[in-house]
């Protein structure tokens, strides 16, 4: 059973019936002992009322009573003669004893009530199962009215079940007609206490999707805009290869049109790590709960696969690479060892590091030299990587990692989203990011890593 409406329901008509069925029982069986009660007091007070009446009829002329009843009187004289029957009952016993008895006659159970006054004992007697039947009718008659209420109360319960759960269903109605297109926050006036914090999870729910969407929409549109110059040269490139005939245009063009599939194949590989590397929702960017298990990731090695994948560009510009350790590791008897973070996707963590050392080689001075450290500190780890190039001056350092940026837009060596894929990867590690001045001239990038906690 999934609906609450029917679970309260039938949970509300079992409780009602339930407790009617045990109000009746308890007020059927009350009023039996009442009715046993009362019908003793009534055979007491039927003896008593005979003590002042003349009774001299022998008992062989009494007249039979012109009505049969529920009541035998026997009134004997202080010589055991009977002097009075109000009705011949076969097996009806001769002697009596005094006060309240029970009696079997005959297969049947009679109650008994014997009074001596004077010359007289005076007894009346009736059977238990007239007095059975009537106290029954008696307790019927009053378990009656309740169970007469009892649909009555079900249905009020059905009603109030059904009104109570009335904004419940408004809620749903709400939610089943918002758009993808505009998810508007759901009206939480006027709703109980109980459902209220549900309907603002879901407008929390609703904010941090239109985030995502409009995100999602401004990411697409950028991307469209991105590729469409990329698109467009590759295009005009092949025709200019079409129409080429000398060998040399057509070497030319060849290396042109490599040179395009090759930013393209370069942009489009940026896009899908972006697209990979942001947060899911804003909201847990950061948050360890609400990331995959972390695995330990070796920086040092990290920086390594960097230096391997970019030595071909580094190479082509004349730009040295170097790994350095920080002055602990350096003082070590092995320089060797590992720095290590936690981290909930490594192949993310690679891709922070090889942009970062991509960027230096791409922007940095030809024949210069680009150089990468990687620390460990009390705080956690540290990695920074240092060019000798022109640098990034200071109002324009938060600007660089908004996607898509530029610093000089004609430029087509570079596809704007080195540092906002770093950024987007660094968040997800909870880790921070800063720029300032190299000591050998150019850019400085330092990346922090928060401490690793312990195993849980």
């Amino acid at each position: 059973m999934h609906s609450i409406q029917a679970r309260v329901l039938w949970s509300s008509f079992a409780a009602v019936t339930l407790t009617a069925l045990i109000l009746g029982a308890v007020t059927y069986f009350g009023v039996l002992r009442e009715t046993e009660t009362l019908f003793d007091y009534q055979l007491k007070q039927m003896a008593l009322s005979l003590r002042d009446q003349s009774v001299g009829t022998p008992v062989e002329q009494a007249l039979p009573p012109p009505e049969p009843t529920d009541f035998v009187v026997n009134v004997w004289n202080s010589d055991g003669q009977a002097v009075y029957h109000s009705r011949y009952v076969p097996g009806m016993p001769s002697t009596v004893s005094l006060g309240f008895s029970t009696v079997q006659i005959a297969g049947d159970q009679w109650r008994m009530f014997s009074l001596g006054f004077g010359n007289r004992v005076i007894r009346v007697a009736q059977p238990m199962a007239v007095r059975r039947h009537l106290a029954a009718e008696a307790a019927l008659r009053s378990v009656m009215p309740l169970l007469a209420l009892a649909p009555l109360l079900a249905l009020a319960v059905w009603w109030l079940v059904g009104f109570s759960l009335g904004p419940l269903r408004r809620v749903a109605n709400e939610v089943k007609g918002l758009q993808a297109q505009a998810l508007s926050p759901l009206d939480a006036r006027g709703l109980p206490t109980e459902i209220e914090p549900l309907v603002w999870s879901l407008n929390a729910l609703l904010r941090r999707l239109r985030g995502a969407f409009d995100k999602q929409q401004a990411f697409v549109a950028d991307a469209a805009h991105e590729l469409r110059s990329p698109l467009t040269a590759l295009k005009l490139q092949l025709e200019v290869l079409r129409r080429s005939t000398e060998p040399d245009a057509q070497r030319e063009a060849t290396d042109r049109l490599a040179a395009g599939i090759e930013r393209a194949r370069h942009l489009v590989e940026q896009l899908l790590t972006l697209a990979r590397s942001e947060p899911r929702d804003a909201s847990t960017a950061g948050d360890p709960a609400m990331l995959p298990a972390p695995a330990m990731v070796d920086l040092v090695e990290a920086v390594r696969g960097a230096i391997v994948d970019t030595v071909a560009l580094a190479a082509e510009r004349g730009i040295e690479l170097s790994l350095e350790r920080g002055p602990e590791q350096a003082a070590a008897a092995d320089a060797g060892d590992p720095v290590l973070t936690r981290s909930p996707d490594p192949q993310a963590l690679s891709a922070l590091v090889r942009n970062l050392v991509d960027n230096a080689v791409r922007y940095g001075r030809a024949d210069g030299h680009v150089v990468v450290r990687v620390q460990a500190t009390p705080g956690g780890a540290l990695l920074t990587v240092d060019d000798d190039g022109s640098g990034i001056p200071t109002d324009e350092r938060e600007r660089v990692f908004d996607r898509f940026y530029r610093r000089h837009p004609g430029e087509t060596t570079g596809s704007g989203l080195g540092l906002a894929i770093v950024r987007a990867i660094a968040e997800r590690h909870g880790a921070t990011i800063l720029l300032g001045d190299a000591p050998i001239g150019g850019l400085r990038v330092e990346v922090r890593f928060p401490a690793m906690s312990e195993p849980g």
